[in-house]
C-alpha cells in the first residue's frame, strides 16, 4: 500500500482550509484517510503560528512507515525541521514569457537601427 501525507481540502467556496492527512495514495483527495495529522489555513498571515499546525509525533511515525509527503506538505515539514531541505530546480523561472521576449527583441532592433545610420 502506497502511503501519502497530503492536504485534504475543506472550508467553503473561496475560503480554503486544509487538513494534513495520512492516506492511501489511491484514495480521492477529500476522500477516506487513515489519520488527521494537522491543519493548514492559507488565509492567515505567513508569520502566524496558527497557519500550519502539525502533530509532530504522528508525522514522524508515518514517515517512518514509508509515507511520502506531497510537495506542499514537504515544505511544511522542512520548516518544522522534520525533513531535510531539498534543493529545488526550476530552470524556466528566469526565462521571460513570449510577449516579453518579443518586446525585448523590438527594443534591441530599435537600439541597433540608429547606430547603423
Amino acid at each position: 500500500m502506497s502511503m501519502k501525507i497530503r492536504l485534504a481540502r475543506g472550508g467553503s467556496k473561496k475560503r480554503p482550509f486544509y487538513a494534513i492527512v495520512a492516506t492511501d495514495s489511491r484514495m480521492p483527495r477529500d476522500g477516506r484517510f487513515l489519520e488527521k495529522l494537522g491543519t493548514y489555513n492559507p488565509l492567515l498571515a505567513k508569520d502566524s503560528e496558527d497557519r500550519v499546525k502539525l502533530n509532530v509525533e504522528r508525522v514522524q511515525y508515518w514517515l517512518g512507515q514509508g509515507a511520502q509527503p506531497t510537495d506542499r506538505v514537504a515544505r511544511f515539514l522542512e520548516s518544522a525541521g522534520l525533513k531535510e531541505k531539498t534543493a529545488r530546480n526550476n530552470p524556466k523561472a528566469a526565462v521571460p514569457g513570449k510577449a516579453m521576449a518579443e518586446r525585448a527583441a523590438k527594443k534591441a532592433a530599435r537600439a541597433a537601427a540608429p547606430a547603423e545610420e
